[in-house]
């Protein structure tokens, strides 16, 4: 019985041995880690998915309703400003247009024999005067009765009110002239309303109607397109645009050519976020991008904000608590982990962030999360970052 018993607190002991040296192995064993090293020429860049738009897109229609006689371009057609573009039936309209020309000669003829009125009410009075002068010299030397004086200077007064009244008239002609005219001028604009011209060189995006169809004021006819305007739409989320500035440099690949990048720049970076999808609005120049370009057609944005020289950059999962701006590493200072907060600020397109501050000289970060890291462990240097 003593026999087991020794047997026992031997078996039993060397069992505790065994599993205190193990711990001692698991636990105090230097750990082996990679760390960051220094990098010396990073872009910081950042990624947006958009389509391909044009800054001028119009849709242009007729001022006036009429029946479409004929349509004289088709989608994809190249136009140039002033060019004729479609033609709506214009009899109803030119016989409007008679109408108002004829208008207008009524009232040059009204005026012309108003003038003439006028000129016999002039001729009249001059008359009546010299008339009434002689009544007058007579009168006063008692050589005719004082009632024919009398008349003759009625006949004057009469005389010159009458012509006071053709002048009128020929003022009212020819305020209904211009009126007449003004109405001939609108209804010439009318009829040149039903010449659709291009307002400025463009392509024809897509046709909207036929031949034959009658067609309102305001109705689309046609989407033209400035090609010279054509720039790229794209959506970066909010986290990573505060970095956004005019005139970044940026590559795009589009959908349809997925093996060719094209240069560009950022042009306008909207002010107004996304509320839903917290996302901001920015706009590219394509400066190579293909003569042949398709409105809507998505496109892959990478924008460089800043490049970094001679920068720490530490993976994002090897951040503990990491809020965009701080965040916890853990960090090899004299052979031993030591767990420290840090300040960040770029952040890279694979998911690296800088280093701005808080880390002590001569101090590594560890590059990514292994088994086994504890508070003032011994490690050794496994590697450079994976």
């Amino acid at each position: 019985m003593n026999f087991i018993s020794r047997r026992t607190i031997f078996v039993l002991a060397a069992m505790g041995v065994v599993a205190i040296g193990s711990w001692f192995f698991l636990t105090e064993r230097p750990v082996f880690v990679p760390v960051v090293t220094m990098a010396q020429s990073t872009e910081v860049r950042v990624y947006g998915i958009g389509t391909v738009e044009a800054r001028i897109v119009s849709k242009i229609s007729f001022e006036v309703g009429a029946a479409l006689a004929e349509l004289l371009v088709d989608s994809n057609d190249a136009v140039t400003k002033g060019q004729m573009l479609a033609r709506l039936h214009p009899a109803g309209q030119q016989a409007r247009v008679a109408r108002a020309e004829a208008g207008v000669a009524a009232s040059d003829a009204a005026i012309l024999k108003a003038e003439a009125n006028v000129t016999r009410a002039q001729a009249v009075l001059s008359q009546r005067k010299a008339a009434n002068a002689r009544q007058q010299d007579l009168a006063s030397r008692n050589t005719v009765a004082t009632t024919s004086a009398e008349e003759a200077q009625r006949d004057v007064d009469v005389a010159a009110a009458e012509l006071t009244v053709a002048q009128s008239d020929v003022a009212v002609l020819r305020a209904q002239a211009a009126d007449a005219r003004a109405a001939l001028l609108y209804e010439q604009n009318l009829l040149a309303h039903h010449d659709l011209i291009a307002p400025f060189n463009s392509v024809v995006v897509q046709r909207h109607a036929e031949a034959g169809t009658v067609v309102r004021a305001g109705d689309v006819i046609f989407t033209l397109m400035d090609p010279t305007t054509v720039w790229v739409q794209t959506y970066i989320d909010e986290g990573r645009a505060g970095d956004l500035a005019l005139g970044q440099p940026a590559e795009i690949r589009l959908r349809s050519l997925p093996h060719s990048v094209y240069s560009g720049a950022v042009m306008r970076i909207g002010i107004e976020s996304d509320r839903v999808n917290e996302e901001r609005r920015v706009w590219l120049s394509c400066t190579d991008c293909p003569d042949q370009v398709f409105l809507g057609e998505q496109a892959e944005v990478r924008i460089t904000t800043a490049t970094l020289t001679d920068s720490l950059l530490v993976p994002e999962v090897a951040i503990q608590g990491f809020d965009g701006h701080q965040g916890r590493v853990w960090t090899l200072q004299d052979g031993r982990l030591v767990q420290m907060p840090l300040i960040f600020g770029h952040r890279t397109e694979d998911a690296r962030v800088e280093v701005v501050s808080g880390l002590p000289n001569g101090a590594q970060i560890v590059a990514s999360p292994v088994k086994g890291l504890a508070e003032d462990r011994m490690a050794r240097v496994a590697g450079g970052t994976p």
